[in-house]
């Protein structure tokens, strides 16, 4: 008995496709056309206006952008934010390590100042230290709870830019031993028990081995902190303090100009948060060359590696072109030296 098949009933091979052949059709995304026009029409709206809208008096701003009084403010921020800086993360690590102690009452008292001053705001903090004269008239040196040996009165001692400095200070701490507790925290405990094992003393182990692998995790954090502080310091125009904010505060109360006076302390603002940026970038960069062996490229190597790019292709454009025929005749015959 034989079986016999219809050829119609079987199925055809489907016919051999040349990926060659093939069209390739790239994804549209018409919704990211869309955003991108409507952000763009609202920029140029937005540059349209800062042009064009009479209120925004750019002569005034050009006026005092660089008067002597707006960069003398300038420099007096600057100050504020450095000394605060500085001094609010040496006793940040302070703090830090006192929260990371073994010991109960160091990990009370640093607990119970950082809950504190994080708890009070700033401008709260700046107004009691300005008053700091009314609580102690005098501050001394002497024995505990007993005699005083040297004294000297409080508003001669600290002053207006000392209570500011101090009261920044303070208020930094507290933030800045979170900030390297949890670097420090970060890195991984296998280690400090590697090098104890080998005997390294405990403050090279933190020196060597802990701080410079907490500092990848410290430094965004402490950029962000510090670029807040630079802003933050605007808060001392309560004191009467010659810095950026106060001292737009004080023209625009004499001539009433006041969105040019303000255009001028942002501007500012904008520069020094800019640079500083730059800095937490280049500083973050070398902390972590231990981490990325093949760190990306800084703007300005891209910039240089695009010029090198352009001068490269100028000079191929430049050269002469050399006719076929003419390389053709100079080629030595076969056979021949």
């Amino acid at each position: 008995m034989t079986l016999t098949t219809d050829a119609a009933a079987v199925p055809a091979a489907p016919p051999a496709t040349d990926p060659a052949a093939l069209q390739v059709v790239p994804a549209r995304h018409p919704a990211r056309w869309i955003a991108a026009f409507a952000v763009t029409v609202l920029v140029a709206q937005f540059a349209h206006g800062l042009a064009t809208n009479p209120v925004w008096e750019w002569g005034v701003f050009g006026d005092y952008v660089l008067s002597e009084t707006i960069v003398q403010a300038v420099w007096v921020t600057l100050q504020l934010t450095a000394y605060a800086s500085v001094l609010g993360f040496l006793l940040g690590t302070v703090l830090a390590f006192m929260r990371l102690s073994r010991s109960p009452l160091l990990q009370t008292v640093a607990w119970s100042y950082i809950w504190v001053f994080r708890s009070i705001p700033m401008i709260v903090q700046l107004v009691f230290w300005f008053n700091l004269s009314a609580l102690y008239e005098e501050l001394g040196l002497g024995i505990p709870f007993g005699p005083v040996f040297w004294s000297v009165d409080s508003d001669s001692l600290i002053g207006t830019i000392g209570a500011a400095v101090i009261g920044l200070t303070l208020h930094q701490a507290a933030y800045a031993a979170e900030i390297v507790r949890g670097g420090v925290v970060s890195v991984d405990g296998g280690q400090l028990e590697a090098a104890a094992a080998l005997g390294i003393p405990r403050l090279r182990q933190i020196r060597r081995i802990v701080l410079p692998q907490a500092m990848r995790a410290i430094l965004p954090t402490a950029g962000n902190e510090i670029i807040g502080l630079l802003k933050g310091t605007s808060v001392v125009s309560v004191m009467a303090i010659g810095e950026l904010f106060y001292q737009a505060q004080v023209i625009y109360g004499r001539n009433g100009r006041v969105v040019p006076l303000l255009l001028v302390a942002t501007a500012w603002y904008v520069v020094l948060t800019s640079v500083l940026s730059v800095v937490q970038y280049y500083v973050e960069r070398r902390f972590a060359r231990g981490a990325d062996r093949t760190p990306p490229l800084t703007p300005l190597q891209r910039a240089r590696r695009s010029l090198r790019a352009v001068r490269a292709a100028a000079a191929r454009r430049e050269r002469p072109v050399i006719p076929l025929k003419a390389l053709k005749s100079a080629q030595p015959l076969e056979g021949t030296r």
